[in-house]
C-alpha cells in the first residue's frame, strides 16, 4: 500500500511538472513587430523597401499611416506616421539585419548615398566583431540606428 502511495504521488508529481511545463511554453511570448514613429511615411517606407529589399505587407487600417513590412516569415517592421520631430537615438539600441555580402551591401549603400560607420563611429568603415562577423551601421530616414552583419545562421 506504502509503495503503491508512493508510486501514485510521483505519477501525479510527473503528471503536473509535464502539465506546467505545456503550460509555459503554451504562453511565453515569441517576437511578431516592432514599430516606429517616422515623420515622412513615403520616404521612410521607400527607404526600407529600396535599400533593405524589406517586402511590404498588407495592412488593415487603411488610412495612409502605416506601412507594414516583412522582415521574414512572422516578423514585420510597421512604420507609423505620427512623429513631430527627428530625435537622436542611442547606437546601442537599434535593429539588426543580416545580409549574404557586406561588400555587395557595402556597394548598395554607397550607390544611395548612404553613409555608414564601423563600431567606433569611423564613417566609410566596416568592422569585424570578435567572432568574424563584418558589421556596419547606419541610420534611417528617423535617425534610427540599423546593424547589417554577414552572421551566418
Amino acid at each position: 500500500m506504502k509503495k503503491s502511495l508512493i508510486l501514485y504521488t510521483l505519477l501525479g508529481m510527473c503528471f503536473l511538472g509535464i502539465s506546467l511545463k505545456s503550460y509555459s511554453q503554451a504562453n511565453k511570448g515569441s517576437f511578431n513587430h516592432m514599430a516606429l514613429s517616422v515623420l515622412d511615411l513615403k520616404k521612410s517606407a521607400s527607404f526600407y523597401r529600396e535599400v533593405l529589399q524589406l517586402d511590404t505587407l498588407p495592412e488593415p487600417f487603411k488610412i495612409g499611416k502605416h506601412v507594414w513590412l516583412e522582415i521574414a516569415p512572422g516578423f514585420s517592421l510597421h512604420l507609423v506616421a505620427d512623429a513631430t520631430e527627428r530625435k537622436e537615438h542611442s547606437r546601442n539600441t537599434h535593429i539588426c539585419f543580416s545580409v549574404a555580402s557586406i561588400d555587395a551591401f557595402v556597394d548598395q549603400l554607397e550607390k544611395f548615398g548612404i553613409t555608414y560607420y564601423n563600431v567606433q563611429n569611423e564613417p566609410g568603415k566596416v568592422g569585424t566583431r570578435v567572432d568574424g562577423v563584418k558589421q556596419l551601421y547606419i541610420q534611417d530616414p528617423d535617425g534610427y540606428w540599423l546593424e547589417i552583419n554577414d552572421e551566418k545562421r
